[in-house]
């Protein structure tokens, strides 16, 4: 763990905090996008071309910068369990809630994974210890999640299998943050390789295992299509690229705050182009999710502690 220097400079398109406006746009509106493609496609078979149409804009990328990917087998073999942690699992789990719930919905729910992953972090790495704000966080965090599943109106049904299906997708996540902290941290690669192997590997674990799953589609709806493309295309490839380019920029911790901003891209396209309607208590158990989930990360001050300075926060 140590500090990062937050630069104001960015890439092509504009500095890092226009970037991450981008990037969070693109990432809410994913959700938007699988909506429309579950009318036509299993969770699966979103996912699988989501990861190939993702692999198919990465590797370019790579090829265009003359970068390698890793020859190790052994990196590979961690690559592999990362794109299952990462990519499969959690984006299947994703694509099969949204056919319980809101795509909006999902979005708040995708809000909870640095929780999550903070709870992970403190059960399985030696030398994490829980602070007095990241507990306080924590309980606030676990409260907003009651709020978004509002027990009070009775649990079961549909939107249950929804919402649980969202928190286990975070909770993969959050333990494939630690598994990357973990294992890949050290490998002699680059960022963009190490996705694109992920990407890679993911895809094809899924091209084996998808036509078991539920029977192949007899029909490509124009809107179901084009969303799979933007999916892939911008919510995986693009976002990949945009993502590592704010890293480089700011560092990661600035990188993480468009957790912030996605599922108020997610609520927005939600409602404005699917029409889709929210309860009072989702909205705001989202914001008492990110209220805890800033306590967490040290972005409120809390009394008796002084805040990092805005150019200068820790990294995990």
């Amino acid at each position: 763990m140590g500090f990062v220097k937050v630069s104001a400079k960015g890439g092509p398109l504009g500095n890092w905090q226009v970037q991450l406006l981008i990037l969070g746009a693109i990432w809410g509106h994913s959700f938007l996008f699988i909506k429309l493609a579950d009318a036509a496609f299993s969770p699966a078979q979103v996912t699988l071309a989501r990861l190939a149409i993702g692999t198919a804009v990465l590797v370019p990328f790579l090829l265009f910068r003359r970068e390698k990917l890793p020859r190790s087998p052994r990196a590979w073999l961690l690559l592999g369990v990362a794109g299952i942690l990462f990519n499969v699992v959690p984006y299947t789990l994703f694509a099969f809630a949204e056919t319980h719930i809101s795509s909006v919905l999902a979005g708040i729910w995708n809000a909870t994974t640095p929780l999550l992953t903070l709870v992970v972090a403190l059960a399985l790495l030696p030398g994490e210890r829980a602070t007095r704000p990241s507990v306080v966080g924590l309980v606030l965090g676990l409260v907003g999640v009651l709020l978004i599943l509002h027990p009070w109106q009775g649990l079961g049904g549909a939107q249950l299998i929804g919402n649980l299906a969202c928190l286990l997708a975070a909770a993969f996540y959050a333990v494939a943050f630690v598994y990357t902290r973990r294992f890949l941290s050290d490998l002699p690669a680059s960022a963009a390789s190490l996705a694109a192997v992920q990407l890679l590997t993911g895809t094809l674990f899924l091209a084996v295992l998808t036509p078991f799953l539920g029977p192949l589609p007899h029909q490509f709806p124009l809107p179901a299509v084009l969303a799979l493309v933007g999916l892939g295309a911008l919510g995986t490839g693009l976002a990949y690229m945009l993502n590592m380019g704010i890293v480089r920029a700011a560092g990661p911790t600035a990188a993480s705050t468009v957790t912030y901003v996605v599922p108020v891209f997610a609520t927005v396209a939600g409602l404005l182009f699917l029409g889709e309607r929210v309860g009072w208590w989702e909205p705001i158990g989202g914001a008492v999710v990110l209220v805890g989930l800033a306590l967490t990360q040290g972005r409120l001050r809390w009394p008796g502690r002084q805040a990092l300075p805005a150019g200068e926060r820790r990294a995990a």
